[in-house]
C-alpha cells in the first residue's frame, strides 16, 4: 500500500462503514464514501479529510448495476485506481419467520447484501488486474456460520457471501489480489438496537432480556464495537497481510469461535 492509494467503502456513512472509512484514511488511504445518504457521507467525509487523506463521497445504489458501473467509473476518473474495495453496506431483512417472509422481502435482502458486493467486485476486479494490486474484504456475520432463528434471508446473504468470498480469492489470488471476509458478531449501535427491538417483539420479550442473552452468548460478555471491526479490515488491506486471502476472521468477543 502507498500513500495515494484508493479505498471504496459501501454503506461508510454511518456505522462500521464510517468507522472502516476512518481508519483506512489514518492508514494513508484516500477513501470513497459509496451511500445512499447525502448527509451521511459528508460527515465520513469530514472525518477523513480530519486524518489528512481526500474523501469523496459518491451516491451509489447495491441494488442498481447502472449507479455501481457510475460510482467505479467516476472513482477511476478521479484518482485513477480502485485499491481496496470494502463491501460493508448491508440491510437486516426481515425478522420473522420463514413462512411469513414476503417475496420482495427476500429478494430486496439478497439484491443489496450479495448480488450487491458481486456487482461491485465484478465492476472493479478489471482495475485491480491491471494493476496486478487489490485488497478486498467483505463484511460478512457470524451469522453465515450459524443460525438466526427468524431471520432465513439475512442468513442465507452472509453464508453464501462467505462462499463468494473463498471462491472469487482462488479465482484471482495470481493477480495478487486478496479477497477476505470479516464476520462480525453483535456491534453496538443503533443498527443492532433495532433489530433487538425487533426481536423483542416476535419473542415476547423486553428489549434488555435481548441484549442480555446475547451479551451472554460471547465469551467476553459483551458485543463488539465498531472499531474492532474497522481495525481487522485495516490490518487486511496492509502490507501485514498480504499472504491472507479467502479467510472468514470473526470479531465476535468469543461468540461464535470457527
Amino acid at each position: 500500500m502507498t500513500h495515494d492509494s484508493t479505498a471504496i467503502v459501501t454503506g461508510g456513512g454511518r456505522g462500521i462503514g464510517q468507522a472502516i472509512c476512518v481508519e483506512l484514511a489514518n492508514q494513508g488511504f484516500d477513501v470513497v464514501v459509496a451511500d445512499i445518504d447525502d448527509g451521511a457521507m459528508d460527515e465520513t467525509v469530514t472525518l477523513i479529510e480530519d486524518e489528512g487523506q481526500t474523501g469523496l463521497p459518491v451516491y451509489t445504489d447495491l441494488g442498481d448495476e447502472a449507479s455501481i458501473e457510475s460510482t467505479i467509473d467516476t472513482v477511476v476518473e478521479k484518482f485513477g485506481s480502485v485499491d481496496v474495495l470494502v463491501n460493508n453496506a448491508g440491510i437486516a431483512g426481515p425478522t420473522t419467520p420463514c413462512e411469513e417472509v414476503a417475496t420482495d422481502e427476500w429478494t430486496q435482502t439478497i439484491a443489496v447484501n450479495l448480488t450487491g458486493p458481486f456487482t461491485m467486485c465484478r465492476a472493479v476486479l478489471p482495475y485491480m488486474k491491471d494493476a496486478g494490486y487489490g485488497r478486498i474484504v467483505n463484511i460478512a456475520s457470524v451469522t453465515g456460520k450459524r443460525p438466526l432463528v427468524n431471520r432465513t434471508p439475512y442468513a442465507a446473504t452472509k453464508m453464501g457471501l462467505i462462499g463468494f468470498t473463498r471462491t472469487l480469492a482462488a479465482e484471482v489470488g495470481a493477480h495478487d489480489i486478496n479477497v477476505n471476509a470479516v464476520c462480525p458478531g453483535s456491534v453496538d449501535g443503533p443498527r443492532i438496537r433495532s433489530v433487538f427491538e425487533k426481536q423483542a417483539e416476535a419473542n415476547g420479550q423486553t428489549y434488555e432480556e435481548v441484549r442480555s442473552d446475547v451479551e451472554s452468548e460471547s465469551a467476553r460478555g459483551e458485543l463488539v464495537q465498531r472499531e474492532d471491526v474497522a481495525d481487522l479490515v485495516s490490518f487486511l488491506c496492509s502490507d501485514e497481510a498480504d499472504r491472507i486471502t479467502g479467510q472468514d476472521i470473526n470479531v465476535s468477543a468469543g461468540k461464535v469461535m470457527y
